[in-house]
């Protein structure tokens, strides 16, 4: 179902969809868990691979707000033990959106290249990516590496000034690669809130965590089940901007 875009208190008019629309200055960024994918494939993994059920006490202190999410991760992943084999073999029953491919080459059409920021680990979505015939996305996230069957989590993009995600979002979003251009966010979870706070335009997983948030604090969102919403989102508005440039804003065209 395509997004709605009757103007709402929670939800972007016309006239300002026209001006974050333009897409050749703007940047798009991607959530990958439960975004790109159909469900978080950290939590999969923390489910299927730990030894022990302490990663449940972390999860519950994470979501009340007691601890940040590195000390989150790095507290769930000491729990876990798998070998290489039995890990890929888990990445590899990973599936993708099915409009991921085609929105990605929408907006490579108008000169945009999108970038995943998320809060998961490098290693992990560049694996499902390949695995499904997707490469050249640029990844910022978190570092990963394998010591005998424990994995051992680094955090290269932590926030110097707040330390509580392992992935600052909102400083990557801010850095030079992106200055001057307009933000365009999709996510769906906690860690997309603050980002989300600091773009120019915001797609929000229905019934997710970021949904719910920007549904109580009356923030600017455009609500999406699947990437297919947002694919046919940006084609209905680059149609209409190419049928204008075409033919002027006075043109009848056939139907």
């Amino acid at each position: 179902m395509t997004p709605s875009r009757t103007s709402t208190s929670q939800q972007l008019s016309d006239t300002e969809l026209e001006l974050t629309l333009r897409l050749s200055e703007s940047q798009v960024f991607f959530d990958f868990d439960n975004t790109i994918t159909a469900f978080d494939v950290l939590d999969g993994i923390i489910e299927r691979f730990s030894v022990n059920r302490d990663w449940i006490a972390y999860e519950e202190a994470w979501k009340k707000g007691k601890i940040g999410s590195r000390q989150c991760l790095e507290g769930q992943l000491r729990s876990i033990r798998v070998e290489r084999p039995q890990l890929h073999a888990f990445l590899e029953t990973v599936s993708i959106d099915a409009s991921f491919s085609r929105l990605l080459a929408l907006l490579h059409r108008f000169g945009v290249r999108p970038v995943i920021v998320s809060d998961s680990f490098s290693q992990i979505i560049r694996y499902i990516l390949e695995y499904n015939s997707i490469s050249g996305v640029p990844i910022y996230a978190n570092s990963l590496r394998m010591q005998g069957n424990r994995l051992v989590p680094s955090f290269p993009h932590a926030g110097a000034e707040c330390p509580r995600c392992g992935h600052c979002k909102t400083t990557t979003l801010a850095g030079a690669d992106f200055a001057g251009k307009r933000a365009i966010y999709v996510g769906d979870g906690l860690s997309d809130l603050c980002p989300a706070r600091r773009s120019d335009l915001v797609f929000a997983k229905r019934g997710c965590s970021l949904h719910r948030q920007l549904l109580e604090t009356g923030g600017n969102y455009q609500p999406f089940d699947d990437l297919s919403d947002i694919y046919l989102f940006f084609k209905e508005f680059t149609d209409e901007r190419n049928t204008l440039s075409t033919y002027g804003p006075n043109a009848v065209t056939a139907v």
